[in-house]
């Protein structure tokens, strides 16, 4: 890294700390902390919803991915139209209308107590896991042009965005997303157009890619076992990025600190439309590294992009990408944090501990639980070092052992009438020993595996995005069947059920300036376009595989 290298990137962190402090002038609230005041314009929120989701995991982890297996991989990622689909029309009128800073709370009104915390402590814990591999992909670049061990890199980045998150709170959050995206796209688009343009002749590099079968986009095979099939992307993973974007405090906060339900649904829409692109930019840049590289292997895969950078040295472009690196990994982390710490707040410590004091108060605490989750993060970074697979296809898959029963109690909640509590809990049990049964953790699977042989037969292989599948269906199935036995059967739907909702909206729910519906269920005119952008993307990949990839 040079003179201009180290200015860019001096600037970019002078921003960041700059917008947390200036809009900690404007937080005097724990409120206004976990919300902002609700003042960000809808295009903001779509940037921050967008940046905190694509972080420094895709930036580097989705070249890494793609150099192995290909724009196949872009199946993983083909849903987002579907996804955004389900939360505009279900969840986010349910969680809007609820009012509710914790969208937890509503299973607590909706089931009781014990789901509520249930919820909050999945969250808790699969957040815990991302933001900390974030921070272990981030430290891979900053270690790399620092010369620090990786795990001092992490200390130093945790202690920067906690620093600017606790200042500032959501609005800090979403402003700093805006930056960081702008700088995210931009780098990845710089690193594009060096590949490409690096190029003698396109024709030969798509040809050698074509040999070596990384243009296929979409694999038909039903085969289980593979994780890029078009079967695992468009129905395991629509399942898996809804449980992302639809139970998910880190997501959902955005939604409620829109100014109307229009608003929130706006924001939501652009990632819809966007991920598409957003994705096949970074796996796009992985198979162009594989063409550069000639295939070469790497010990560590997930620094591929930095060691192309730094074969250019070009001055200032190191700078760029280090910044547009940071930018994705420091939007997702400060929104980990708040959301943790809002979490921790309003479903923990207000309802156990601290039940009555003053709003001030409440701001502190925040602010110091936010510094407590960015200690906590510490070690289990540290413990994601030595991956040398794609930390994006890492993070996904220990993720996805607990994304069903987030997904499957929502679902009850919303669809069901004669399920309560006691039976989601079941359910919850059941759905864990199935995938446990299936996808054993490496210390249990000789007991596992006996047991299937005990069975005359052997233990399935089943790629990780169905263990959402597996999950849901199991917890769904046996809630379902706890409910039967039941002597008094539950003879009305709740108020707060998507049918007991629409029944009691008699008249047509409050609208925003822009005539959005505030009942779940209801379509908007142009939500509808997300399904028709689903199958023309699926369309598009059609066309891009008879020209370029190998029948």
């Amino acid at each position: 890294m040079g003179l201009i290298d180290w200015s860019i990137l001096a600037i970019y962190l002078f921003v960041n700390l700059l917008v947390g402090f200036r809009q900690s002038k404007s937080v005097t609230t724990s409120n206004e902390f976990f919300l902002g005041n609700r003042s960000s314009p809808w295009w903001a929120l779509g940037v921050s919803v967008m940046a905190t989701y694509v972080s420094a995991l895709s930036f580097l982890g989705g070249p890494a991915w793609a150099y192995n297996d290909g724009l196949a991989t872009l199946a993983i990622h083909l849903n987002y139209p579907i996804v955004v689909f389900v939360c505009i029309v279900f969840f986010i009128p349910v969680f809007y209308r609820s009012n509710s800073i914790s969208i937890y709370e509503y299973l607590e009104k909706r089931f009781g107590l014990g789901s509520r915390l249930l919820m909050s402590a999945l969250f808790m814990a699969t957040m815990v896991l991302g933001a900390s591999s974030i921070l272990t992909a981030t430290s891979i670049a900053v270690s790399l042009i620092t010369g620090l061990s990786e795990q001092v890199c992490i200390i130093i980045l945790t202690t920067f965005v906690v620093f600017y998150t606790m200042l500032g709170g959501m609005n800090a959050v979403i402003w700093t997303d805006v930056i960081q995206g702008i700088v995210l796209v931009f780098g990845a688009t710089i690193i594009l157009g060096l590949l490409l343009s690096g190029s003698d002749q396109v024709s030969s590099v798509l040809s050698y890619l074509n040999q070596n079968n990384k243009l296929t986009t979409i694999n038909l095979d039903f085969n289980f076992s593979e994780v890029t099939t078009i079967w695992a992307g468009v129905i395991a993973m629509s399942m898996y990025h809804t449980t992302v974007y639809g139970t998910n405090q880190f997501m959902m906060q955005r939604a409620m600190a829109a100014k109307t339900i229009g608003d929130a649904k706006k924001a939501y829409l652009m990632m819809g439309y966007s991920a598409f692109f957003l994705y096949f930019f970074f796996f796009f840049i992985g198979v162009l590294l594989f063409a550069h590289f000639e295939g070469e292997p790497f010990d560590q895969q997930n620094s591929i992009v930095l060691v192309y950078i730094q074969q250019l040295a070009l001055p200032g472009l190191m700078g760029l990408v280090i910044a547009a690196i940071l930018s994705a990994s420091l939007s997702s982390t400060s929104s980990a944090l708040n959301s943790l710490s809002t979490v921790l707040i309003v479903d923990f410590y207000k309802k156990f501990f601290v039940i009555s004091a003053t709003d001030s108060h409440y701001l502190r605490a925040s602010r110091i639980f936010t510094i407590v989750w960015g200690i906590v993060l510490i070690p289990f970074a540290f413990s994601f070092q030595g991956e040398s697979g794609s930390i994006l296809e890492v993070l996904s898959r220990v993720s996805s052992y607990l994304v069903g029963a987030k997904l499957s109690i929502f679902l009850l909640a919303f669809f069901s009438k004669n399920i309560l509590e006691n039976d989601i809990f079941l359910g919850v049990f059941a759905s864990l020993v199935a995938l446990v049964m299936i996808a054993p953790f490496q210390f249990l699977e000789p007991l596992i595996d006996s047991l299937w042989a005990g069975l005359g037969l052997s233990r399935p292989e089943i790629a990780w995005p169905w263990y959402v599948v597996i999950a849901t269906s199991t917890n769904v199935l046996v809630s379902w069947l706890s409910s039967l036995f039941r002597k008094k059967p539950v003879k009305t739907w709740h108020p707060l059920s998507i049918k007991g909702i629409r029944s009691k909206s008699i008249v047509r729910g409050t609208k925003s300036e822009n005539d959005w519906s505030d009942i779940p269920g209801e379509v908007d005119r142009s939500v509808w376009l997300l399904l028709i952008f689903f199958m023309a993307s699926i369309g598009v990949l059609y066309v891009f595989d008879a020209f370029f990839a190998i029948p």
